[in-house]
């Protein structure tokens, strides 16, 4: 079950891994009037059909989560949004990838706690596999003083020489922390 924004982030973000991505980019937005989040990937892609089995709760691609029958990633997400008056956007093609774009209306009471940003880019710079990630992320406060980073997972791992050792991550941890912090 997703509690939290960065918990539907994460999870697209794996999706778009285990599609076989090369290049994957995460652009996460956070105003007090909403929260606006886009990922794409050049990975295998999905046609129309392959759509609308990805938002069947019942369906799960074969062999994709061994020990159970269904998918909830996609549908729990675009049912939150919509519950919350947002956005859920899937434009996807076969061999070109796919673009997903899901927003919350903050003002609804129905709408997800952002989450443990820092935790979730952490996640997701070390999963599995060679992809580029590219994550961007940006926050306006309201009162004129927006803030943006962008975190490149190739240009991370070699600047802390590699992301398997603790002492790496640990640094790196910290760094994005620090970046969320200022």
């Amino acid at each position: 079950m997703h509690y939290a924004v960065t918990d539907y982030v994460l999870d697209i973000v794996q999706n778009a891994c285990e599609a076989r991505a090369s290049k994957v980019k995460v652009r996460f937005c956070e105003t007090p009037a909403f929260i606006d989040v886009v990922v794409e990937d050049d990975g295998k892609g999905m046609s129309h059909e392959e759509q609308e089995a990805a938002l069947d709760p019942f369906h799960s691609e074969a062999g994709k989560h061994p020990g159970r029958k269904v998918g909830l990633g996609l549908p729990f997400l675009k049912q939150a949004t919509e519950q919350c008056g947002g956005v859920f956007e899937l434009v996807s093609e076969p061999g070109k990838g796919a673009r997903l774009h899901f927003s919350f209306d903050r003002s609804n009471i129905d709408c997800p706690p952002v989450g443990d940003v820092v935790s979730f880019i952490l996640s997701a710079l070390c999963l599995p596999g060679e992809q580029e990630l590219c994550i961007e992320r940006i926050r306006d406060d309201g009162h004129g003083s927006p803030s943006s980073y962008m975190l490149n997972k190739g240009e991370l791992a070699e600047a802390v020489g590699g992301l398997e050792k603790v002492a790496s991550l640990a640094l790196l941890k910290s760094y994005i922390r620090s970046l969320e912090e200022g």
